[in-house]
C-alpha cells in the first residue's frame, strides 16, 4: 500500500479533533470560541503543531484583515453614511416597494465587498426599521432579501467575508505541504472573485424580484416582536409635528431684530425654531433669552407652506438648502426623541424654563404627551408631572448626557456614541486610498486595510477606545484559534488521506466539475454545522489534495470552499441570518423555503463560474 493512504497516529488526532469540533459545535452546549480554544491547546499538547507556531493564527494576515474592515466600517458608520445612504434610497424609490427592494438589496450588496458582513448587517438593521416604518413594507420582506444580498456581495472582492479573507493564508501554508514538481500556490488578488460575486448579487436580486418574494409572507408593519423606528412619520402621526427644516436669514426690517428667541416663538404663526447662528456661533436648541440680529439664521421645523408665510410677515429670507445647519441636523448627529419623566424625576413641578432645558442641557422640547392628550402650545411654562412623555429635539450627545441625570428615561433607540458627520469626506477619501492601495497589490491586503485604520484614527474619524469597541473578539478568536487546525489537516497529510480514499470509492474519470460540485455541497452542509470560519479552515486543505489528486486546479477547488462556506441562507449558524431572524420573526420553516432554493442557485453559479475563470 502507498505510503500516502496509510492512516497514522497523527492524522488519527486530527480527525478526531475536526470530529469532537463538528459535534461540539452541532450540539451548542459550549460556546464555539471557547471550543476553538480547547482545540487550539490540544493541538498544542499533542504536538500537531509546533509551540512556536501555534499562536502563529492570532498575528496572520487573515484576521489582522477582520479587524481592519470592522474598524473601518465603524469609521464610514460614525460619519453617518448609512443614514445619507437610506435618505438616498427612499428618494430614488419614489414609494415604489420593488424598486424600494431592488435598490436597498443591490447597495447593501456591494456595501459587504469591503465590509464584514454581520457588521453591514449591524448597520443595515436601523436602516431597514427606518425604512419599514417610512413605507410600510414589512420587516420580513425586507430583511431576507437584504441579507441575502449582504452574503452574495461578500464575494465581491476577497476582504468581503471572513472565508475569502482566511484563503489566502491558507493557500499559502498549504505551499508547505505540496507533493515535489506542483506549481506554488499564489494568494488570489484584491477583486480575483469580482465576476464571481457579481453573478451571485445580481441572480440574487432576480431571485427575489421574480420568485422569493413570492415565498416571503405578507404582514402588517407592527411584526411581532420589531419595535417600529422613531421617524418623521412617526412623530407627524402622534403630535403632529410635520415638515422639513429650513433656514431663515433675519434682514434689516424684520420685526423680530432684537427680540429674543422666547418672543419669536410666541410670534402668530411661528413654526419650531430649533437652531440659532449669530455671528460665528451656531447651537441648536439656544435659550430663550438668545436675542436675534441682523444677519442671524433661525433653523426653523414646520410645513413648507407655514414656514413661508412666516419668512414672507416677518421679512425672513427662507432658504431650503442648510448651508448653516447642515450639519446641525444631521440625522446622524441629531433628531426627535421621546422621554418619560419618572416619579424620582427632579423635575416634577416644574416648567422646562425652570429646569432650562434649552439653556444647561441644548434639549428643545416640542411637546408633552399627557394621559393621551398631545399639548404644543406654551410647554416652555408647563409643569412637569410624573408619566409625561416629553417629545425632545437635539444633538444625540447631548441626549445622552443630560439623560445620564435620570430625571428623565429616553424611550427612544438613538445613536449613543458620538456622530461626526463633519468627518464624512475625510472618511470617504481615507476609505477610497485604502481600496486603491489594495487593488495595487504593492502591499499586503492587510497593511493597505490597516493603513485606512491608522488614517481614520489620526485624523479624528474614530478615537482609539471606539476602535478597540468596534472588533468583535469572539469572530476574531474563533478564527486565529481555529486557522492551526487547518494547518494540522494538512502537515499532518490528514487531508490528503481523505482526498485519496474519497478518489477510491469514486468511479474512473468522473469529471472534475462533478468532484468541485460534491466539494461546493460537502462544504455549504459542514457550514450548516461548524459555521463558515470552521468548514473553510476544514475544507480547503482537503479541497486541495483532492484536487491534486484528481488532476484538477487546486486554487480553484479551494476558492469554491471558500465561498461555498457563505452559502447558508437556512440556519442562524450563518451570522448574518441570525441577526434577522429576530427582528423579523421568520420560523425556521420559512427561512428553509426562502433560503434552500438560493442555496442551490448559489453553488450552481459559484462552480460554474469557477470553472469559466479557471
Amino acid at each position: 500500500m502507498d505510503n500516502a493512504l496509510i492512516l497514522t497516529n497523527d492524522m488519527k488526532l486530527v480527525l478526531g479533533l475536526v470530529s469532537l469540533t463538528m459535534v461540539m459545535f452541532l450540539f451548542e452546549r459550549v460556546r464555539a470560541d471557547l471550543v476553538a480554544l480547547v482545540v487550539l491547546v490540544l493541538l498544542g499538547l499533542t504536538g500537531l503543531v509546533a509551540s512556536e507556531d501555534l499562536f502563529n493564527g492570532f498575528s496572520g494576515n487573515a484576521v489582522i484583515s477582520v479587524i481592519a474592515t470592522m474598524i473601518l466600517g465603524t469609521g464610514l458608520d460614525r460619519t453617518g453614511a448609512l443614514n445619507r445612504l437610506a435618505a438616498w434610497l427612499l428618494r430614488r424609490a419614489h414609494g415604489v416597494e420593488q424598486r424600494l427592494l431592488l435598490l436597498t438589496t443591490a447597495v447593501a450588496g456591494l456595501n459587504s465587498s469591503f465590509m464584514q458582513n454581520p457588521s453591514v448587517m449591524a448597520l443595515y438593521l436601523p436602516v431597514a426599521s427606518r425604512l419599514s416604518s417610512r413605507t410600510g413594507l414589512s420587516m420580513s420582506r425586507l430583511l431576507m432579501p437584504i441579507a441575502a444580498a449582504i452574503v452574495m456581495g461578500g464575494a465581491l472582492t476577497m476582504v468581503g467575508n471572513s472565508p475569502l479573507i482566511l484563503l489566502n493564508d491558507l493557500l499559502v501554508a498549504a505551499n508547505a505541504n505540496l507533493p515535489s514538481g506542483v506549481a506554488t500556490l499564489e494568494p488570489l488578488r484584491m477583486f480575483a472573485p469580482l465576476p464571481i460575486g457579481l453573478v451571485l448579487l445580481g441572480a440574487g436580486l432576480l431571485y427575489f424580484q421574480f420568485f422569493g418574494d413570492k415565498l416571503l409572507r405578507e404582514d402588517d408593519l407592527a411584526d411581532k416582536g420589531v419595535t417600529p423606528a422613531r421617524t418623521e412619520s412617526y412623530f407627524a402621526k402622534s403630535y403632529g409635528i410635520d415638515g422639513d427644516v429650513f433656514e431663515l436669514t433675519v434682514s434689516a426690517d424684520s420685526p423680530l431684530v432684537g427680540m429674543s428667541l422666547g418672543e419669536a416663538e410666541a410670534v402668530h404663526g411661528a413654526p419650531l425654531l430649533l437652531a440659532l447662528k449669530t455671528g460665528n456661533e451656531s447651537r441648536l436648541a439656544p435659550p430663550a433669552d438668545a436675542r436675534i440680529w441682523v444677519g442671524s439664521v433661525l433653523g426653523a421645523m414646520g410645513a413648507r407652506a407655514q414656514v413661508a408665510d412666516f419668512a414672507q410677515n416677518q421679512f425672513l429670507r427662507m432658504s431650503t438648502r442648510l448651508r448653516e445647519f447642515g450639519d446641525l441636523f444631521n440625522p446622524s448627529r441629531a433628531g426627535i426623541s421621546e422621554a418619560v419623566v419618572p416619579p424620582t424625576s427632579s423635575f416634577i413641578g416644574k416648567t422646562s424654563a425652570d429646569v432650562q432645558l434649552r439653556k444647561q442641557h441644548n434639549i428643545s422640547l416640542l411637546a408633552v404627551n399627557r394621559d393621551k392628550d398631545v399639548l404644543r402650545e406654551n410647554v416652555r411654562n408647563l409643569p412637569l408631572r410624573a408619566g409625561d412623555m416629553l417629545v425632545l429635539h437635539s444633538i444625540w450627545q447631548d441626549l445622552a448626557q443630560a439623560a445620564s441625570n435620570r430625571d428623565f428615561v429616553v424611550v427612544t433607540d438613538y445613536p449613543k456614541g458620538e456622530q461626526r458627520p463633519h468627518k464624512f469626506k475625510v472618511a470617504m477619501i481615507i476609505f477610497a486610498i485604502t481600496m486603491l492601495v489594495a487593488l495595487s497589490s504593492r502591499v499586503p491586503t492587510s497593511i493597505a486595510l490597516m493603513t485606512g485604520v491608522a488614517g481614520m484614527l489620526i485624523t479624528g474619524v474614530l478615537k482609539m477606545d471606539e476602535a478597540y469597541a468596534a472588533i468583535n473578539w469572539k469572530t476574531v478568536f474563533l478564527m486565529a484559534c481555529l486557522i492551526p487546525l487547518g494547518w494540522a489537516m494538512d502537515s499532518s497529510g490528514a487531508a490528503a488521506w481523505i482526498a485519496a480514499h474519497t478518489l477510491d470509492q469514486l468511479p474512473e474519470g468522473i469529471p472534475v466539475w462533478l468532484l468541485e460540485l460534491a466539494i461546493a455541497i460537502l462544504t455549504t452542509l459542514f457550514s450548516l454545522v461548524i459555521s463558515h470560519i470552521g468548514a473553510t479552515i476544514v475544507m480547503v486543505p482537503m479541497a486541495i489534495n483532492l484536487a491534486l489528486a484528481a488532476n484538477g486546479n487546486p486554487t480553484a477547488f479551494a476558492l469554491i470552499v471558500a465561498l461555498s462556506a457563505s452559502n447558508n441562507f437556512m440556519t442562524a449558524s450563518n451570522p448574518v441570518m441570525s441577526m434577522i431572524t429576530g427582528p423579523a420573526n421568520y420560523t425556521a420553516k420559512e427561512m428553509w423555503r426562502v433560503g434552500a432554493p438560493l442555496a442551490l442557485v448559489y453553488t450552481v453559479i459559484v462552480v460554474a463560474m469557477v470553472n469559466l475563470l479557471f
